[in-house]
């Protein structure tokens, strides 16, 4: 059931990010540039459990084209996330991945997110909980992590081979401090001593470790993620405010995996650029709808970030912004859309 061993590295994969990588976003996504693998945003497992159902699965919605997609879970509470795997087994995921890396103090609150990098024992239970919940119907779906290189100072050192004894999937590694969040460069030599260190780990049954690491922070496009692989020796790469605005963000992808000779660099620097207004209004409108369509539960306003990314480069962009940031829901966005286009 590890799908993982059957993929071409260098890996490129898709962040979770809430608000952003929804149900909506992630089927553009699919249709315009799929990336190797696709996370849902993260959902709480003991929201799941504990009274916000209703609400919570909607944002585990997928489709069959973003396959292979992983579930990603964050609590404190190992039962709780027992139990969340078990309901990615049934809800067909091939993989579950568990959120340790997440700074939004009211996620920390709960023990949950970057908070289990100062509770290392807890970190495995959650771990080892959700592979018991993979288990279930014989399934057995892989289990990965996705984490920080330490809380206020690298840690790397001891957090990395306290994760590796649990036997993950996969581990990808935010090249940052949760003290530093986002504020300070995303530094690689970090993702590649990550490397070093799985490398040279051994279980205590004597046996080598076969965890991929994954390096995420700073990436700007897939030529870069793959200048990061051969630079750290990393397994793959997460991608994920590059996305914003730029659904053809992994278009290029099947270049890449096939070895081919790029003679232009610019060839790959920004697929969105090559992309023209009008298709990438067209685009924004279809993801709008979809918006509307799935997650009617959320505030429309949640689209008002996207148009921020999408509408933006060129002249006349400003303006039709500020309309789009005006609109209430798709229909408005889409007289807007034809009123600019003639």
């Amino acid at each position: 059931m590890n799908f993982w061993k059957d993929l071409k590295k260098p890996i490129f994969v898709l962040a979770p990010m809430a608000d952003v990588t929804d149900p909506a976003f992630r089927r553009i996504i699919a249709k315009y540039g799929k990336p190797d693998v696709m996370w849902t945003e993260f959902v709480s497992a003991d929201g799941l459990f504990l009274g916000g159902y209703e609400n919570l699965i909607k944002d585990l919605a997928y489709t069959e084209g973003e396959r292979p997609i992983v579930a990603q879970f964050f609590t404190s509470k190992p039962e709780m996330m027992e139990k969340a795997a078990e309901l990615a087994v049934d809800l067909g995921f091939d993989g579950i991945d568990i959120n340790m890396g997440c700074p939004d103090k009211s996620i920390e609150k709960q023990g949950a997110g970057a908070a289990h990098i100062k509770n290392p024992k807890l970190a495995q239970e959650i771990i080892l909980a959700a592979k018991r919940g993979a288990e279930k119907d014989g399934k057995n779906l892989p289990v990965s992590v996705k984490t920080r290189i330490g809380y206020n100072k690298n840690e790397l050192e001891t957090w990395l081979p306290i994760l590796l004894e649990t036997n993950p999937a996969v581990i990808t590694l935010h090249a940052r401090t949760r003290k530093e969040m986002s504020l300070v460069p995303a530094r690689w030599e970090h993702v590649k001593r990550a490397v070093e260190i799985r490398d040279s780990f051994v279980d205590s049954h004597g046996k080598k470790s076969e965890t991929l690491i994954f390096g995420n922070g700073d990436v700007v496009d897939t030529d870069d993620a793959r200048r990061k692989c051969e630079e750290t020796g990393c397994d793959g790469v997460m991608l994920g405010r590059a996305i914003f605005g730029n659904p053809f963000l992994f278009a290029n992808l099947s270049h890449l995996k096939n070895g081919r000779q790029i003679e232009h660099p610019e060839e790959l620097q920004a697929t969105k650029d090559m992309i023209s207004i009008p298709e990438r209004l067209r685009v924004m409108l279809e993801h709008t709808k979809l918006f509307e369509e799935l997650l009617s539960h959320k505030s429309f306003a949640i689209m008002k970030k996207h148009y921020k990314a999408y509408v933006n480069g060129w002249d006349g962009a400003k303006e039709l912004r500020v309309k789009l940031m005006e609109a209430k829901d798709a229909g408005e966005v889409e007289d807007i859309v034809g009123d600019y286009l003639t």
